[in-house]
């Protein structure tokens, strides 16, 4: 028999999952991309996709113990390569970037999708790629942070109460 749950402990249930999936969108993708996305969400039609990637790719997903960060970005680079998704290539390119992800490791992923999925799709991933690691770049230098090796989060400290 399904588990019969109140219409507030589903909100609730929503509430968690959108609040750390916020929080990781914004670690992995950045504030500035994350606000923009919400922000050209217009209306309730719209702004239903952002809440759902939120809840349950970046809420449900990347929180979840089990993966690093930086696999869970190399994962999706490989799949957004093969599918010739340019723009959200890009976005998780970067992410990867930022979380540890160098760029010889992203060239050997692209590499190897190229492999599998096609020279095409592989060449096309690279193109995206070296303008995302550009970008990445300059916009570190342009924030005046270093760019320094970066470390995935803990799996334990992902999932800080507090912090929400």
């Amino acid at each position: 028999m399904p588990a019969q749950y109140t219409e507030e402990e589903v909100k609730k249930a929503r509430e968690v999952l959108f609040n750390e999936g916020i929080k990781m969108r914004y670690q992995v993708a950045g504030k500035e991309y994350v606000d923009t996305s919400l922000k050209n969400a217009k209306g309730s039609f719209a702004m239903a996709m952002q809440e759902y990637v939120t809840e349950s790719c970046w809420g449900s997903i990347w929180t979840r113990p089990g993966l690093e960060l930086k696999t869970r970005s190399f994962l999706n680079i490989v799949m957004l390569c093969c599918q010739n998704r340019g723009t959200e290539l890009a976005t998780h390119v970067k992410g990867a970037m930022t979380n540890g992800a160098t760029e010889d490791e992203i060239r050997e992923v692209l590499l190897q999708a190229a492999c599998y999925c096609g020279m095409p799709a592989g060449i096309e991933g690279f193109r995206v790629a070296a303008k995302a690691i550009e970008e990445w770049k300059a916009k570190k230098v342009n924030d005046g942070h270093a760019i320094d090796p970066h470390t995935d989060v803990d799996l334990s400290a992902r999932l800080n109460a507090d912090d929400i």
